[in-house]
């Protein structure tokens, strides 16, 4: 019996010990899988940033490789040259003009909820440099673009050279217009003709020698009419403009209605269903009551000379 209780108490102080141990090796387990999910999730993290960072290279690298197919393009066919106006009545000019333009641009940004993580993809507005100079040359458009931005903007350009010379009787066929378009170096790529008619007005403000107002900044396509042309996200270029401390915003009057939405609550068997309804607002009303920001309408770029110089 004696033997028997002997064996009884290791066998229940073994017991204990399994069980203690057990329960200190599932701690460890336990703080162990914490580190390792830590590690996981660090490293998704930083798998995604880099496929962000991928996804812009390529994007840029694309952009690159339009761009130069374009100026290859211009070189090699005679019916799109480079150069603009004719010889007879040409002047040789000098000058330069600047100002800051509201663009739109998309970047992605990482969300992490528990082990997920999901890319969203943000609109913002944002404010990038144009600057025009015009130098004794053999009559081209010349485009430099940072970040790169693909050729629609050298379209832009001919067209802004084209309505100035139409717009001042100036022929700038021995004169090179150089047009500099510069972003901050957060945004990956800017693209589109929104900066077309400022543009046209920087080189009209050289070649009459009319300086622009610092505070007015301007946002709209230009045609070869000289018609001032609707742009997108509105509200986004607004609040961009507000930030920098421009006190008016010149819109094409193509922009004059914006749309918005509202919640609205229908029954249906009891259940209540929530939906986004579309109305329309004056845009003018809409940006100077909620993002704070004058705003006036334009048709031509004669409005634009006249409200922004």
């Amino acid at each position: 019996m004696k033997h028997t209780g002997l064996f009884s108490v290791i066998l229940v102080v073994s017991l204990i010990a399994n069980i203690s141990l057990a329960a200190m090796l599932f701690t460890a387990g336990q703080g162990g899988d914490g580190r390792v999910q830590e590690r996981l999730t660090a490293l998704e993290t930083s798998n995604a940033d880099l496929q962000a960072r991928l996804d812009q290279s390529n994007q840029s690298a694309e952009q690159a490789a339009s761009q130069l197919a374009f100026y290859r393009s211009q070189l090699q066919t005679a019916s799109t040259p480079l150069v603009t106006g004719g010889g007879a009545g040409a002047a040789r000019f000098s000058g330069t003009a600047s100002l800051q333009a509201p663009a739109v641009m998309q970047r992605a940004v990482l969300n992490q909820s528990g082990r997920f993580i999901t890319r969203e993809i943000i609109t913002e507005g944002s404010m990038i440099n144009i600057s025009v100079e015009v130098t004794p040359g053999r009559g081209r458009v010349l485009v430099q673009t940072s970040p790169l931005m693909g050729e629609v903007f050298q379209d832009a350009a001919n067209t802004a050279v084209a309505v100035a010379e139409a717009r001042t009787g100036v022929n700038l066929s021995e004169s090179d217009a150089i047009i500099s378009i510069v972003a901050d170096d957060q945004v990956p790529s800017v693209n589109g003709p929104s900066a077309g008619a400022l543009m046209t007005l920087l080189l009209i403000s050289v070649l009459q020698q009319r300086p622009v107002r610092p505070d007015v900044t301007v946002t709209g396509t230009i045609d070869e009419n000289g018609q001032i042309g609707a742009i997108g996200g509105v509200v986004e270029k607004a609040t961009a403009a507000k930030a920098s401390g421009k006190t008016l915003l010149l819109l094409s009057r193509e922009n004059s209605k914006l749309t918005q939405y509202r919640d609205e609550t229908r029954d249906y068997y009891g259940f209540q269903v929530v939906s986004q309804v579309p109305y329309q607002v004056d845009t003018k009303q809409y940006i100077e009551s909620n993002v704070g920001i004058q705003v006036e309408y334009v048709d031509t770029i004669d409005d634009l000379v006249r409200l922004a110089t």
